[in-house]
C-alpha cells in the first residue's frame, strides 16, 4: 500500500518555488527591465535603490541581498550618482559591457524623456492653479518616498547597533554640523575599520534572510557565486579602459 502523499498547499509551494534556482535573463529581458525602471525610478538616489533593491533582489532574484549591498557600498563611496552607477555595476556584472552600457544609459533616458515633457508643461501651463497645484503637491509624495526607501535600505544594512549609531552620528553631522560629505565618509570607514579589528562581530555581514525574516532564495549572482571571467582585474583591460576614458575626458 503507498503511503498517501502530503498534501501541498498555496503556501508549501509557495515556499518551495522562491527556493528553485532562477534562471538568469536575457538580453530583452534586462533591456525591458532598465527600460521600465527608468520610466518608475522617482525619488531621488534613495527610491531608486529601494527600486531596485526589491526588484533585483526580492522579486527576480537576479542578484543576492549580500552582494547588492556589497556593490552599493562601493558605489557610495565613488563620486557620481551611485544609484546609476549600481545599476550599469549589476548591467555590467550580468552582460557584460553591453548590460553594463544599456543598464546606465536606460537609466538616464526615460527621465530625461520626462523632464522635457514637464519642463514643457511648466512653462507653459505653470501659472494656472491646477497644474502648479498639482506640481506642488509632488513634493510631499516624493519626501515621502525617500524616507520610505531610506528606512527600508537601512533597515537591512545596518545590521547592528554599531551601525545604527554611526548611522545616526552621520546622520547629525550633516543636519547640525554641516559637515563635508567626503569628511562623513572617510570618518565612516575609519570607524569601520577600527570596530572590525576590536568587535568583529558587530561589523561582521549578517547572514542574508528575505523579508518574512527566512533564509533568501537562491540568486543568479548569489553569495557564493564565483566572480565572472570579465569582472576578473587585468592590468591590459584597465589600462585599456582608463586610456579611453581619458581620450573621452580630453575631447569634451
Amino acid at each position: 500500500m503507498n503511503p498517501a502523499r502530503p498534501k501541498l498547499t498555496a503556501a508549501t509551494e509557495t515556499r518551495i518555488d522562491s527556493q528553485a534556482p532562477p534562471v538568469a535573463p536575457t538580453r530583452a529581458a534586462a533591456f525591458r527591465y532598465w527600460w521600465k525602471l527608468g520610466w518608475i525610478s522617482f525619488g531621488g538616489p534613495a527610491g531608486q535603490i529601494a527600486i531596485m533593491h526589491h526588484d533585483l533582489v526580492e522579486r527576480m532574484h537576479w542578484i543576492s541581498e549580500r552582494r547588492f549591498l556589497h556593490a552599493l557600498n562601493y558605489c557610495m563611496v565613488l563620486p557620481g550618482p551611485e544609484a546609476q552607477q549600481l545599476a550599469t555595476y549589476i548591467g555590467w556584472l550580468m552582460h557584460r559591457t553591453w548590460g553594463g552600457i544599456v543598464a546606465g544609459a536606460l537609466f538616464v533616458l526615460p527621465s530625461l524623456f520626462v523632464l522635457i515633457a514637464l519642463s514643457w508643461v511648466y512653462m507653459a501651463h505653470g501659472q494656472v492653479p491646477a497644474i502648479a497645484g498639482m506640481l506642488y503637491g509632488i513634493k510631499p509624495a516624493v519626501t515621502a518616498i525617500v524616507l520610505h526607501a531610506a528606512w527600508r535600505i537601512g533597515t537591512r544594512a545596518l545590521k547592528s547597533p554599531s551601525l545604527w549609531a554611526i548611522a545616526a552620528a552621520a546622520f547629525v553631522a550633516i543636519f547640525a554640523f554641516a559637515a563635508p560629505f567626503p569628511a562623513i565618509v572617510l570618518a565612516a570607514g575609519a570607524l569601520g575599520a577600527l570596530g572590525g579589528k576590536l568587535a568583529p562581530a558587530q561589523f561582521a555581514a549578517a547572514p542574508a534572510h528575505s523579508a518574512d525574516g527566512s533564509a533568501h532564495a537562491p540568486a543568479i549572482i548569489d553569495d557564493d557565486t564565483s566572480t565572472p571571467k570579465h569582472a576578473l582585474f587585468r592590468a591590459s583591460r584597465l589600462a585599456a579602459v582608463a586610456a579611453i576614458g581619458l581620450a573621452l575626458w580630453g575631447a569634451t
